[in-house]
């Protein structure tokens, strides 16, 4: 019996000019145009989002519902403004079901960021090593060997600081920094999110992506063989 190829769908985003690093999101993350979604409230380019959005918005019929997704938005759009000033460069907004028997009807909001960190050069080994012994307050600290190179997962807990606007509440952070080919730069993976009870799940996630992340241009056309090139 045959059995069917299985069939993939290629985001158009992925033959878009960028950074040198490919990965994929799963369910639930929508890809975000940094300029528009963390533009200043009263510019054009935030007016517009904010139409968009509102477009969105009407097709749910609780205003309660609506209420609460809107604060929840700006609360993610103040993240992203706090997280560009640190450098990101791509920012998806991910959307969850709480299906831990959680309170209230809203889903989970997380940001997931990509940010480029230049380094001294060293063994990826180390520098991935490196970038989390650097820093204080990294918990659940593990090494891994993924399918791009060497890599660190890694979480953090933090209150925003007052002059960010954000609320007190605690903010977790998982992080997975993934070493470039280069060894001077690396490439760091982030995860944030207000719902620090599901850290395993977010985890998990961030996990998930940086597995499939890679630093080969998968639409590069393939190396001849070696009996090619003497011929």
């Amino acid at each position: 019996m045959a059995i069917p190829v299985p069939r993939f769908t290629v985001h158009s985003s992925a033959r878009e000019p960028g950074d040198g690093v490919w990965f994929a999101t799963p369910a639930g993350f929508l890809d975000l145009r940094l300029d528009a979604f963390a533009a200043p409230p009263d510019s054009p380019l935030a007016r517009s989002t904010a139409e968009a959005l509102a477009s969105v918005l009407s097709t749910t019929p609780d205003p309660a519902l609506q209420e609460a997704f809107v604060g929840q938005l700006a609360t993610a759009q103040q993240m992203l403004r706090a997280l560009r000033s640190e450098g990101a460069s791509h920012c998806s907004l991910g959307l969850h079901r709480d299906d831990t028997g959680g309170p209230g009807k809203m889903p989970l909001l997380s940001l997931l960021t990509v940010t480029w960190v230049d380094t001294v050069w060293a063994p990826r080994g180390i520098t991935v090593g490196r970038a989390v012994a650097a820093v204080d307050g990294h918990i659940n600290i593990e090494y891994a060997e993924l399918p791009c190179g060497p890599a660190t997962f890694s979480e953090m807990l933090r209150t925003p600081a007052q002059e960010s606007g954000l609320p007190r509440n605690p903010l977790l952070q998982v992080h997975a920094h993934l070493a470039h080919p280069d060894g001077r730069t690396l490439v760091l993976l982030t995860l944030s999110t207000t719902a620090v009870a599901h850290h395993e799940h977010y985890r998990a996630i961030l996990r998930q992506i940086a597995e499939m992340a890679s630093f080969d241009d998968p639409f590069a056309p393939a190396v001849p063989e070696a009996a090619d090139k003497r011929s």
